[in-house]
């Protein structure tokens, strides 16, 4: 019971990185090894893939809902992505945030920078790939772009990473596992702050420094 999230203290996890640099299947098993964790769901102009499902990858909206919500300041932050928009619902964060649950979004370092204006005390994660070789690798072998549009990818690839001086940690996709592994310490490290824990844990404090 001491270690229960106290209201209105949940930590909010922001993940970029260039598309290709594995930011997706991390996130994916990083939920899968930390159960404390819940994944903000955003929702985007981009059509559907065979393997999405809605609700699950994205909330797939119209050009028009999208604007819709922009217009009623729906969004914790919202960008343009190659075309199509995404963005990230406010209610749903927040909810989860009060409630002392800890949400992690997927976003890029232009949603990042917005959400950073809001929750100043979110904590920022950038994901790097270990070359710009296995960059374009993955992304070839993803199968999803003709190679202009992966020369184009590329190219705002290298934009993006101009960005990382701007996150609170940098962890580098090269071993999968051990990429892994750093973002579950960093997970766990943020909630042993004292300035942190000290609120989850005031019940146990004030036992243990009341006078007997």
């Amino acid at each position: 019971m001491s270690g229960a999230p106290a209201p209105g203290n949940g930590i909010l996890f922001i993940v970029a990185a260039p598309s290709g640099a594995g930011k997706t299947s991390l996130v994916e098993a990083l939920l899968q090894r930390d159960r404390a964790l819940a994944v903000s769901i955003s929702h985007t102009t981009r059509p559907r893939r065979p393997a999405e499902a809605d609700g699950v990858n994205y909330h797939f909206v119209t050009a028009a809902r999208f604007e819709s919500m922009i217009r009623e300041d729906a969004f914790l932050e919202h960008a343009e992505v190659f075309g199509n928009r995404y963005g990230t619902a406010r209610a749903g964060v927040d909810s989860r945030l009060q409630q002392g649950l800890d949400v992690i979004l997927e976003i890029d370092w232009q949603g990042a920078a917005q959400v950073r204006e809001s929750h100043p005390r979110s904590v920022s994660i950038f994901i790097l790939p270990p070359s710009t070789a296995t960059l374009r690798a993955r992304l070839i072998k993803r199968g999803q772009d003709d190679p202009s549009v992966i020369e184009t990818r590329l190219a705002e690839a290298r934009g993006e990473m101009a960005h990382y001086g701007e996150f609170d940690y940098l962890v580098v996709n090269d071993d999968f596992d051990a990429a892994l592994e750093e973002l579950l310490a960093i997970t766990r490290a943020e909630r042993c702050l004292c300035s942190r824990r000290a609120v989850r844990l005031q019940p146990l404090l004030n036992d243990l420094l009341s006078v007997p």
